[in-house]
This record gives C-alpha cells, sequence and structure tokens, in this order.
C-alpha cells in the first residue's frame, strides 16, 4: 500500500512539474491566500483601515505572484526587469478590464457577482496565454 500511494505520489508530482497550466493555477491559488491572509492578518491582528490593508495586501501578493510565477511556472530566463514591466503593464490593463466587465454586467441588471467571476475567468484565461508567450516566454540561448 505505501509503495502504491507512493508511486502515485510520484506521477502526480511528474504532472505538475511539467503542466505550466496546473503550476500557474497552483500560484494563482497560493497568492490568493497570501492575498487574503495578510489583508486578515493586518485587518483583524494590527486593526490596519481596510482601505489601507486591501492594497498592501494585494500589491504583496503580486510581488509573490509575479516571482513565483517568473521562476517556478515558467522558469523564465529573460531579463527580469522587461518581464517586471510587461507584468505591470497586464495588471492595469486586467484592473481596468474587470472593473468595465463587473461594471457592465451590473448595468445590464445581471448581478456584479456574475460579473466578477466571469472576469475572474476571462483574465485568467489571457494572463496564462500572455504569460507564457510574451512576459516569462524563453527566449533561445
Amino acid at each position: 500500500m505505501k509503495h502504491r500511494a507512493q508511486k502515485l505520489a510520484s506521477r502526480i508530482s511528474g504532472i505538475v512539474e511539467r503542466s505550466h497550466l496546473i503550476k500557474f493555477l497552483l500560484v494563482g491559488g497560493a497568492s490568493f491566500a497570501v492575498d487574503l491572509a495578510l489583508l486578515a492578518l493586518m485587518h483583524e491582528v494590527f486593526g490596519v483601515d481596510l482601505w489601507i490593508a486591501t492594497p498592501i495586501a494585494f500589491v504583496a501578493s503580486l510581488v509573490f505572484n509575479f516571482a513565483l510565477q517568473r521562476s517556478f511556472t515558467f522558469r523564465a530566463r529573460n531579463r527580469s526587469h522587461v518581464s517586471l514591466l510587461k507584468y505591470l503593464a497586464l495588471v492595469v490593463f486586467n484592473i481596468v478590464a474587470i472593473d468595465v466587465i463587473v461594471n457592465g454586467f451590473d448595468a445590464w441588471g445581471i448581478s456584479y457577482g456574475i460579473g466578477k467571476a466571469f472576469a475572474t475567468v476571462l483574465t485568467t484565461s489571457w494572463n496564462f496565454w500572455l504569460y507564457k508567450v510574451w512576459i516569462f516566454r524563453h527566449e533561445p540561448g
């Protein structure tokens, strides 16, 4: 039984290691957890106002996300400052796109929550593709 569990764990580890998509989603989930944990820690434990704690936690999760997507998910070897500038441009674009989508759903009489879910699926999809082919693209040599 122990041998089977080890074999299964090894297969799962191999799949995760070879799959950019799985690693991308795992890092994204971990980034969300960092965002939420820091927000709760700052607000609930240290009493920091939400309007201050929220952007601090979000920016920290963006830094965490960039570092892990670059090193773990895509193992990028291109210049990090170029990747960072592209990443920040995508972050700004995503913020605007999410705002437009959420408010558009609300204006059409559809729940903003559904709009947020739709925007999350949409941005996650294009983020994966853009991370892979633009931000963390493997360059020859």
